[in-house]
């Protein structure tokens, strides 16, 4: 394996700016450096958790859409293949999937599973 690898590489960039940069900062170049702290952060995250949460993702998708898509096994193509079944779900809500109570509670605990999954990258904290 390489070494850094790209999750090194962006904590030591998200550890200086934290632990050195920070601190000598004030007033509006301060509170940049925090934003870009949090916005590594929330990039570790989502490298640490996409090998989990995107097949998680694919597999409730396609169950609660009734399709039996295997997932890829490239994780641009998997990406791609969410966004997809995202998007089909989004138009079968506008039709009205989700309103019948069989399916409600089926989406419901897609879209509880998918926020928290959110909440995990973006702000564990929320979560």
């Amino acid at each position: 394996m390489d070494r850094p690898t790209k999750q090194e590489l962006l904590e030591a960039v998200r550890r200086f700016l934290a632990q050195e940069l920070m601190p000598e900062l004030e007033g509006v170049r301060r509170f940049h450096a925090r934003v870009s702290v949090n916005a590594l952060a929330i990039v570790l995250r989502e490298l640490a958790l996409e090998a989990e949460q995107r097949p998680a993702q694919h597999a409730r998708l396609c169950a609660l859409l009734g399709r039996a898509d295997a997932p890829p096994a490239d994780a641009a193509a998997l990406d791609l293949a969410v966004e997809a079944l995202e998007r089909e779900l989004c138009t079968r809500i506008r039709a009205g999937f989700g309103d019948a109570p069989d399916t409600r509670a089926r989406l419901l605990a897609h879209l509880r599973a998918t926020a928290a999954e959110r909440l995990a990258v973006s702000n564990p904290t929320y979560a």
